[in-house]
């Protein structure tokens, strides 16, 4: 079936996010796709925490989720939306992600189970956990691509989740990202062909890419990767729509030829000499 990527530079305003969205989506389906894929932090990107807390509203209040849904179901589209920052009721964020059918349902949720607490060499200083709380709970939802497995941007450096996701019945894993640019530069090829490599899934990663209104700036590189390994779609640095064709069947190809999942052992306790 074909898929589309939706490459996108969010900024500090929810409602241009949102129209660029609902753009993205009405070509995905003019574009014949049968689902589409969003990035992080679709919705916003504002690292003022203060400015943002404005534009951060319940799950049920949230503008920008509802406009994807109204979209979603006049383009008859699926579409995952890689996150939007979300109010908990306890006051603290979630990094959430959303699987949205073709008549506008939410069919899944997840939360990010690993925040990104970090300082890069370059000098950029990142603490997610200091306003968003991690989820508890690891995802796989029924969609058009297949049965696909949840996760979001730093989750792809901890392999057991995809491992997880796999064993639980995961032929496609969604990895929507917001990368920082060296960490991408360095990383995100590597990493990425690897959780398809080692799952035998699909991987799909919609990205947010180039400088953003906030002042950070962003890897882009939006990819489609089989489950050998090989690259179907990299869009590089620019905004934008990209399509790929991705065959369910090549998952079963690819676990037969290499059956890693058949091969799993539990690890034994490690023993240090």
């Amino acid at each position: 079936m074909r898929i589309a990527l939706l490459q996108m530079t969010s900024g500090i305003d929810p409602a241009v996010n949102a129209a660029d969205m609902r753009h993205g989506i009405t070509a995905a389906a003019a574009n014949g796709a049968g689902m589409v894929f969003l990035p992080e932090m679709a919705g916003l990107i504002d690292r003022d925490r203060a400015r943002a807390a404005a534009s951060i509203h319940a799950e049920a209040d949230d503008p920008v989720l509802a406009s994807v849904r109204e979209t979603a179901a006049v383009a008859g589209l699926w579409v995952h939306v890689g996150s939007l920052a979300v109010r908990r009721a306890d006051g603290r964020y979630a990094n959430r992600s959303f699987v949205i059918d073709a008549a506008g349902a939410i069919r899944a949720r997840y939360d990010k189970l690993h925040l990104f607490d970090v300082d890069l060499p370059t000098g950029e200083s990142w603490r997610e956990s200091a306003a968003y709380a991690p989820g508890d709970a690891a995802v796989v939802v029924d969609a058009p691509v297949g049965p696909l497995g949840l996760s979001i941007c730093y989750d792809l450096r901890f392999p057991a989740l995809y491992a997880a996701l796999a064993v639980a019945g995961a032929e496609v894993l969604a990895i929507p990202a917001a990368f920082t640019r060296p960490t991408g530069a360095a990383h995100w090829h590597a990493l990425m062909r690897a959780r398809a490599i080692e799952t035998g899934c699909f991987v799909v990663a919609a990205a947010q890419a180039g400088a953003h209104a906030d002042g950070r700036t962003t890897y882009g590189h939006s990819l489609v990767i089989d489950p050998w390994g090989d690259v179907l779609l990299d869009m590089g640095e620019a905004r934008g729509l990209g399509l790929a064709e991705i065959d369910p069947a090549r998952v079963a190809d690819v676990r037969a030829r290499i059956p890693v999942l058949d091969h799993a052992r539990a690890i034994p306790p490690v023993t240090r000499a």
